[in-house]
């Protein structure tokens, strides 16, 4: 079991410095990437999660576009128009 968790240390490491090392500068938050590349190395794990909460990009909300919300055709002006 504890060998699992070595690995899984290793792995999440691993994917979060290529993760860190390949966001652009201007979009990482809270500090400089050399220093999140610095805080991830030396504390391991603590770093990793400190990245995924602090300091990588967040994904822009999808547009929602449109209206926002299904009116129905008897609320619609457009469809009372019509009639």
């Amino acid at each position: 079991m504890i060998k699992y968790l070595v690995v899984f240390a290793i792995i999440l490491d691993i994917y979060t410095l290529i993760d860190c090392a390949m966001t652009p500068q201007e979009k990482v938050r809270r500090f400089p990437k050399w220093a999140w590349l610095l805080i991830i190395i030396l504390t391991g794990f603590i770093g990793d999660i400190a990245w995924f909460i602090a300091g990588r990009p967040r994904k822009p909300r999808p547009n929602r576009g449109g209206r926002g919300r299904i009116i129905p055709p008897d609320d619609d002006p457009d469809f009372l128009r019509k009639l």
